[in-house]
């Protein structure tokens, strides 16, 4: 039977006590970490979310407290009161490795069964293992330091926010569904019967509205409902830092949100980011580094071949050309070693993979390069790429050819393979990086038409406004993303607050006056009642948790995650409902067949 923690206080956490404590009397509670029996000797390593410490007992130890430490086993809950004394064998494998503490009192709280897998930090259970016993995997030190971590985030967010004006305000998580980018997550009115509430993807128009109400400075840690396909870095619900300014341009917003950076990094980290971030085009971030969220913590820039090729008789680099596309490449300098030719045809097929029609190569190896389409190029023609690549014995070339929208994202993507099979990739460094000067619109491949890059009410820049109608693609929006290593942190903009502009913008997008009622007629009409020039973005803070960490998943900073098909493994979640609670909703579940 469970004992009780009558008369016992814990006055220490196990992993805080060191040998300033020797002498004194202590008491620590939490779980047995291992028990190891030496006979007349047993130790516990007793866990708590700070550490480990160790308990003694001997011959010194009163039989009745001694028997109960022999019966202590992995993953029950003690109490132990007794004095920190030094450790005869000293361990420098833990903070508290120079003392232990000799045991007077020891309370057993809870017994536990044999776990399905061991606590340990290095686990190598099976992760759809470990999340279905989630309560028990949140007990290993390394997920605990990741959700600690994500906890100090949010705490030093909002005083950094508070000591900078800002007001935290909270906004509805049952919302009007609004088209936003993504499926929304949809909740049925008992009450309205037939209709629905949609959980937020971000506060977006009610932070816009707040600066119509004349707050100025608004802050909100908030819950995000998204109904996509997951990834590492993507979850169903999410966390962002929310914020929106009144009064202020591009420069402003960058600024408040680098100062936000520089003091996550130097509290939690102990790193002084060098400040302003580096700046990108939207377009150089395309066309160097095959992705608008660039990692640029190594180099294998895309270089384009096109002009060098345009001549060479080798059809698949012809009618890229011919078609508006182009052919580019990247270089693996000194590769040729590591990238076999069963490594290349292994790229070939990611590459393939993610849209590419194939992979051609240069693996210079041996004295003569090894070209893949060498028998279609003419005299000359093969020096000629070379030069222009910079290619150098021991070096690989890998070239992409079709239309822009698929060469720079293989390349991209194959870059980041690179990368990674070669090591390229550097730990503990990070790189932030401003994309800026985003297209406004872009063209779809399938109708042909013109459709927003971003949520309706961003602001184009002011010099492309002649352009909206006329020649959507030179609008550029005042639209900013961080990046930071190759990871989205955060997208935002200037946001639209002239009545004549907004409409004007949704013909634009060809949006019709009762799809503007129905959809943003509160906004639009708010407008009309003088509204401050304002801006704003959201960081993910499971994201930013995740790279600070070295994560290698959102599910690491996140304490009950959902899996690839947005389920929970611990709770079974989603299930089922009785019929009785879809009657009174007026819902019928009608079955699709796969």
């Amino acid at each position: 039977m469970a004992e009780f923690m009558t008369g016992l206080k814990r006055t220490h956490y196990c992993g805080t006590l060191r040998a300033d404590n020797i002498g004194e009397e202590v008491t620590v509670c939490g779980w047995v970490q291992r028990q190891r029996d030496l006979g007349q000797l047993i130790f516990i390593d007793l866990r708590d979310r700070t550490g480990i410490v160790q308990l003694a007992f001997d011959d010194n130890t009163d039989r009745e407290i001694f028997d109960k430490a022999f019966a202590a086993r992995s993953e029950f809950v003690l109490c132990a009161k007794g004095t920190v004394r030094e450790r005869s064998a000293k361990s420098n494998k833990i903070p508290t490795g120079d003392i232990e503490i000799e045991v007077s009192d020891l309370r057993v709280l809870s017994k536990a069964q044999t776990p399905p897998f061991e606590i340990v930090d290095d686990s190598k259970t099976a992760e759809d293992i470990r999340l279905k016993y989630r309560y028990l995997d949140l007990r290993r030190a390394p997920l605990q330091q990741n959700i600690i971590t994500r906890s100090k985030i949010a705490k030093i967010a909002r005083d950094y926010f508070y000591e900078n004006g800002f007001i935290e305000i909270e906004t509805p998580m049952m919302i009007k569904s609004t088209p936003e980018g993504a499926r929304d997550y949809l909740v049925p009115s008992r009450i309205h019967n037939g209709k629905f509430y949609a959980l937020p993807q971000s506060p977006q128009i009610y932070k816009q509205l707040l600066m119509l109400s004349g707050f100025d400075r608004y802050i909100q840690l908030a819950r995000c409902f998204r109904d996509e396909d997951l990834r590492a870095d993507r979850q169903p619900e999410f966390t962002q830092i929310d914020m929106e300014l009144s009064f202020v341009d591009v420069e402003d917003i960058m600024e408040i949100n680098e100062g936000l950076m520089y003091r996550l990094f130097k509290e939690i980290k102990g790193i002084e980011l060098d400040l302003p971030f580096e700046r990108m085009t939207y377009n150089d971030a395309m066309n160097t580094y095959g992705s608008d969220k660039p990692d640029v913590r190594f180099g294998m820039p895309i270089q384009d071949l096109s002009e060098t090729v345009k001549d060479v008789d080798f059809v698949v680099f012809k009618s890229a050309i011919e078609n508006g596309g182009s052919v580019r490449a990247i270089v693996a300098k000194d590769a040729a070693s590591s990238l076999t030719r069963k490594k290349i045809d292994k790229l070939t097929e990611y590459a393939k993979g993610i849209g590419a029609k194939g992979l051609a190569y240069i693996r210079w190896a041996d004295d003569t390069p090894n070209c893949s389409f060498n028998k279609f190029l003419g005299e000359g023609d093969l020096d000629r790429i070379i030069n222009a690549l910079c290619l150098k014995k021991g070096d690989v070339a890998l070239i992409v050819a079709d239309k822009n929208a698929v060469v720079l994202p293989t390349l991209g993507a194959l870059r980041l393979e690179v990368g990674r099979q070669l090591d390229l990739i550097p730990k503990d460094v990070y790189k932030f990086v401003w994309i800026v000067d985003f297209p406004f619109f872009e063209k779809d491949e399938e109708s042909g038409e013109w459709v927003a890059m971003h949520h309706p009410f961003t602001m184009p820049k002011e010099e492309c406004l002649e352009y909206l109608e006329t020649d959507p693609g030179k609008v550029i929006a005042k639209a900013y993303d961080l990046t930071l290593n190759g990871t989205e942190l955060s997208s935002g903009s200037i946001r639209i607050t002239d009545y004549e502009l907004q409409q004007h913008m949704f013909r634009a997008l060809k949006m019709t006056d009762e799809e503007i009622e129905a959809k943003f007629g509160f906004l639009v009409e708010a407008y009309k009642y003088g509204a401050p020039p304002h801006g704003g973005m959201g960081i993910g803070l499971d994201r930013i948790a995740m790279l600070m960490c070295g994560a290698d998943s959102l599910r690491d900073v996140t304490a009950f995650p959902k899996v690839q098909n947005a389920s929970e493994l611990m709770s079974n979640c989603p299930s089922t409902v009785d019929d009785e609670s879809l009657d009174v909703l007026g819902i019928q579940i009608k079955k699709i067949e796969e």
